[in-house]
């Protein structure tokens, strides 16, 4: 599926980005957006509102112009895909109602507004989320983040017997990873936080919706800022999952227009290096977590053997474990270890 399609080099694509690097696909498709269509002066079939539509965007340079066209009228239709619409409701006429829907929403993706945006929501994993911007669209390389959390979790079943598990992500954005790994792990409690309110009252929403807000705790905190004031809030934790900001500042001019206009640019920005959040989250897991306790962090490929040379001369306790690949092969994922502490109990 052409959402699936993988990141190119640190690329925080949105819809589709190829193979060939965000800069060469995109540079292609800056022109100025044109107004829409007219609205038909007569009755039109889904058919061929798919087709006025899919011409138009392929007109005016909008990217994956056949599934924006598609996914818009499908969600209109009350459907996931155009191909679980039944052949009837395609074939139909749409009301006029109907019809202006499709023409109001096809004109935001017109503006570049991502199709996530423009419907309200989208799929991760097994979730259904709302989605509005400025938070950052979950993208399918941290369903393979979540993946690797709930691995090493089911991997220990009898730890809940003892102590409870308890995870904690950092940028949780709208909530997708951390409510994933709720709906898996029945025993789970979790802690989200993000610098962004948007953020934290979106996460706070979905929790709401599918039923999950008892098991989670959702902080507006700036992981940076607030450093101080989690080292409060939480310890003993399992896991620490995030997939922060990690894009390296000079790559952010070379972003597609989708995410440049409207996705919330603290949430890619990851500084010079693209480690400025992520050492942070690195200097204070020790703190967090409890004994082989594990980080998880979704990463630019190139950052890999810099977070393992950071780790190893500035953070005691904390032990660079492995890294992981997604499934282009790119080195994404970096996984750490708390070591344990093997401090005399009377020594205080």
């Amino acid at each position: 599926m052409w959402w699936r399609r993988t990141l190119s080099r640190s690329c925080r694509c949105c819809l589709g980005c190829g193979r060939s690097g965000a800069k060469g696909i995109w540079s292609l498709h800056t022109r100025p957006v044109c107004s829409a269509p007219a609205l038909p002066a007569g009755r039109i079939t889904a058919l061929q509102a798919l087709d006025v539509w899919k011409r138009h965007f392929e007109e005016k340079g909008v990217t994956e112009p056949e599934h924006s066209s598609q996914y818009i009228i499908a969600h209109l239709l009350g459907a996931k895909t155009i191909e679980s619409v039944d052949q009837q409701s395609l074939t139909q006429f749409l009301s006029k109602e109907k019809t202006e829907q499709v023409w109001q929403l096809c004109t935001r993706r017109l503006s570049r507004m991502p199709v996530q945006y423009v419907i309200e929501e989208w799929d991760f994993r097994d979730l259904t989320l709302k989605l509005r911007p400025p938070v950052f669209i979950p993208r399918p390389e941290t369903e393979e983040l979540v993946e690797l959390v709930l691995t090493d979790l089911q991997r220990h079943p009898g730890a809940a017997e003892t102590r409870r598990q308890t995870c904690l992500e950092v940028g949780c954005g709208s909530g997708a990873v951390s409510l994933s790994l709720l709906k898996s792990l029945p025993q789970l409690e979790a802690f989200a936080l993000d610098r962004s309110q948007d953020a934290v009252d979106l996460s706070r929403e979905n929790a709401l919706r599918l039923g999950l807000q008892d098991r989670l705790k959702v902080y507006h905190m700036d992981v940076i800022k607030d450093a101080e004031r989690m080292l409060g809030l939480f310890s003993s934790i399992s896991a620490l999952v995030s997939n922060p900001p990690y894009l390296f500042s000079e790559d952010m001019a070379t972003l597609e227009p989708e995410i440049l206009r409207f996705e919330d640019h603290a949430a890619l920005d990851g500084g010079e290096d693209g480690l400025n959040v992520i050492r942070q989250i690195l200097a204070l897991a020790p703190d967090f977590l409890s004994d082989r306790g594990r980080v998880y962090l979704e990463v630019d490929p190139r950052h890999p053997p810099l977070v393992r040379r950071w780790t190893e001369e500035n953070v005691e306790g904390l032990r660079y474990a492995e890294t992981r690949h997604d499934a282009s092969g790119r080195p994404r994922f970096c996984i750490l270890q708390k070591e344990e502490s093997h401090k005399d109990p009377d020594q205080d």
